[in-house]
């Protein structure tokens, strides 16, 4: 691919950050705003909400009483979103960054299906753990993938592997990490992600399994990647949009306010007008 599709107005993209997140990497435009921050996690978890509930992947009581879809790790992660011309989020997808020194138990795949299996709970953990000590030897993060969703018009289009190769685009920028995603069968999550360059977990040259979650009521693999790594046929695509991502509208989280107890929502009006006249319109689809 000699060009990636977030070339237009129609549609940008958007990273939302955790409160504390250094951007030093980006070159974009930037907003510390609280009220735009909790606008966007809100809109994201609904889209999530909807997409998964339709798939069958959640009940309705997994919902909060506005539809959202709320993970623990949202507020500590970054985002990736897609967003329409008329300021729907059309996509997401979280990358939860660690310490390449965080223990196992602190990680969200401590709470999957296949980490409590009395056969490969024990494997898992300590494939993992070689993850994590591959990230030490190369100084790199640990990233958790997760929090997938894409509208119905995204699904099935060239644009949905632009959004998976962003992913990879977003880790380099970030100074190269490993990481690992819990991906489900159902769409073909799992082999999109293989395609790109993700890869079985391993214990002693036995791969970690498919399972089935029966929270999720589907099947689903634990799969690792490397930022250096994706496929090569991909390479030119990754790099591109990197370029693009470090250029891109960044929302972070403001502190509260040590004085009031808190967070300025004056940004949020500012941030509504510069998507509005285009700004962020360099990742345009």
């Amino acid at each position: 691919m000699k060009s990636s599709p977030y070339t237009t107005s129609r549609r940008s993209l958007v990273l939302v950050a955790p409160v504390g997140a250094t951007l030093k990497q980006f070159n974009g435009s930037t907003t510390d705003s609280d009220y735009s921050y909790q606008h966007l996690i809100a809109e994201l978890q609904r889209l999530r909400g909807l997409v998964y509930l339709k798939d069958g992947a959640i009940n309705a009581s997994d919902l909060t009483s506005d539809g959202r879809y709320v993970s623990s790790a949202d507020e500590e992660s970054w985002h990736l979103l897609t967003m329409s011309s008329d300021q729907r989020v059309l996509g997401c997808a979280r990358f939860h960054q660690h310490a390449h020194s965080v223990p196992f138990q602190q990680l969200g795949v401590r709470r999957s299906a296949i980490a409590q299996s009395p056969e490969w709970g024990a494997k898992l953990r300590a494939s993992v753990c070689t993850e994590l000590a591959l990230a030490r030897q190369s100084g790199f993060s640990f990233v958790e993938l997760g929090g997938w969703a894409l509208a119905e018009e995204l699904r099935g289009t060239t644009e949905a592997l632009q959004y998976v190769l962003a992913t990879f685009a977003w880790t380099r920028l970030m100074g190269g990490a490993r990481g690992i995603t819990t991906a489900t069968e159902r769409n073909g999550s799992a082999s999109i992600l293989r395609r790109l360059g993700g890869q079985s977990l391993e214990w002693e040259g036995e791969p970690i399994p498919p399972y089935y979650d029966r929270h999720y009521n589907c099947g689903m693999e634990v799969l690792r990647f490397d930022s250096r790594y994706p496929n090569p046929k991909y390479e030119g695509t990754i790099e591109l949009l990197r370029s693009q991502l470090a250029s891109s509208c960044v929302i972070r989280r403001e502190p509260l306010n040590p004085r009031s107890g808190s967070a300025d929502s004056s940004g949020g009006a500012r941030f509504v007008s510069r998507l509005e006249d285009g700004a962020t319109a360099a990742l345009g689809v």
